[in-house]
């Protein structure tokens, strides 16, 4: 069996070969990562029971909502300008670590606020966002990342970030042995949070920096922003996009589907990172496609996207066969009602791997206010579709919802837009198995 699989390789190209090779080391790390963190997770959503969990889930989302204030947009532009010039990197970091606090900042008081509004006498709530939101301030030490980002360095990042992660899983089981509050594991995320940046900020150190060094400047400021104010629209446009779902199931049908409907999301996410490893192997390939010539562009993306059909078939199919075995196994007998959640929501991890793709071709054609406008559109569906689908179907219509806004959104309306409707046939090909195939060169 080895041989034959050795044989089977051998007979790939180069090119693929260091493709499927990236794609296993860029996973290996995300793999373990992320089986460990779904093992705890369910182990705390087992302990808190539907209710205490989806009280979690919602508040995490609420925040996620306002967290667009403490990253604003910033991050790519600030690694592009120090490769830029490396001699205003003090100044640059300087504006942006104090701009970011003050995002978190803002942060917590308007999460704070909001979840005051919209739930007006639960205290409880209110203090789990709180400190869910109080997350966001340490943050702003994410500058620190940033800076190894623009010199190649994000192994500092990855070890801190590691380190902290190892911590915080060993906290939580042992929270879950104490038979600790709901409230416990939210102080848990800013003790994370916070670990992570005492790590970056040492490895900032012992790389020869001086945190101390950093100047901020008000007219820096004005000029960060000026640039970043569009991307802090489309951030929060995804945020709406991606965790609506759960804040109106949460306010229209209460906790305990929010616990059931977060079970089912947390099995179906795992896959993603399939996504971001194929994405980010094959992306310096097609770029360079397209400065040879647009068929050999198209053919990759092409390929690409019969790959990422083939992929996602793999995963929702069976899933969905044994959708109720899974969710039983994993998060227990009081989420069942997950297992029909999670054969309607794997499906949307077909245009969720669309969208990574599209990606590439936004990139690579400068249609950046494309995927903002379809990214936009997407979010307002979204919020129609769970209005009207959620009354009816409670946490099944949230997961319907999710399906057909993320199919609108990086799938049909590829097809609507004239610039991008060789990509959507260039879908269209790829979910029919290569079916229209003539239409997509004509």
């Amino acid at each position: 069996m080895l041989n034959k699989l050795k044989a089977a390789i051998a007979k790939l190209s180069p090119e693929l070969r260091r493709i499927i090779g990236s794609v296993i080391w860029l996973s290996g790390d995300r793999i373990l990562r992320m089986g460990v963190g779904l093992i705890v997770t369910a182990w705390i959503a087992r302990y808190l029971g539907p209710d205490g969990f989806g009280l979690f889930n919602f508040a995490t989302a609420f925040v996620s909502l306002f967290g667009v204030l403490a990253t604003l947009g910033l991050n790519q532009i600030v690694v592009r300008d120090i490769v830029r010039d490396p001699s205003l990197k003090d100044e640059t970091l300087g504006t942006t670590f104090v701009l970011k606090l003050a995002g978190g900042i803002l942060t917590v008081l308007i999460s704070s606020g909001a979840i005051s509004l919209v739930r007006p006498h639960d205290r409880l709530t209110l203090w789990i966002v709180a400190i869910t939101a109080s997350v966001t301030i340490f943050d702003a030490f994410n500058t620190i990342d940033l800076w190894f980002q623009s010199l190649v360095k994000s192994k500092h990042t990855v070890i801190a970030k590691n380190i902290a992660f190892v911590i915080v899983t060993a906290l939580r089981i042992a929270l879950i042995e104490m038979k600790a509050p709901v409230v416990a594991f939210a102080w848990v995320l800013v003790v994370e949070s916070a670990l992570g940046s005492i790590g970056l900020a040492i490895a900032h150190k012992l790389d020869g920096q001086n945190l101390l060094r950093w100047r901020p400047k008000f007219q820096r400021a004005k000029t960060l922003l000026k640039e970043s104010w569009p991307l802090i629209i489309s951030d929060l446009a995804i945020m709406i996009y991606v965790r609506i779902d759960q804040i109106m199931l949460g306010q229209l049908m209460g906790d305990k589907p929010v616990g059931i409907y977060s079970a089912a999301v947390r099995i179906a996410e795992v896959w993603y990172f399939f996504a971001s490893a194929i994405v980010n192997s094959v992306t310096p390939a097609i770029v360079q496609a397209k400065q040879e010539s647009e068929t050999l562009y198209y053919n990759k993306l092409q390929k690409l996207f019969n790959l990422m059909v083939i992929v996602t078939f793999s995963i929702a199919i069976p899933l969905t066969l044994i959708s109720k075995f899974l969710i039983v196994a994993i998060f227990g007998q009081k989420y069942a009602a997950a297992a029909s959640v999670l054969s309607i929501y794997i499906w949307s991890a077909v245009f969720g791997f669309f969208g990574w793709a599209k990606g590439i071709w936004i990139v690579a054609e400068g249609q950046t206010v494309f995927a903002l406008i379809s990214t936009c559109c997407g979010a307002t569906m979204n919020i129609i579709l769970n209005f009207w689908l959620i009354p009816l179907y409670q946490e099944n219509g949230a997961a319907l919802a999710s399906v057909i806004s993320y199919s609108f959104t990086d799938y049909v309306m590829c097809l609507i837009y004239p610039p991008a409707r060789k990509l959507g046939w260039i879908m269209t090909n790829a979910l029919t198995f290569n079916l229209f195939a003539r239409r997509s060169r004509e």
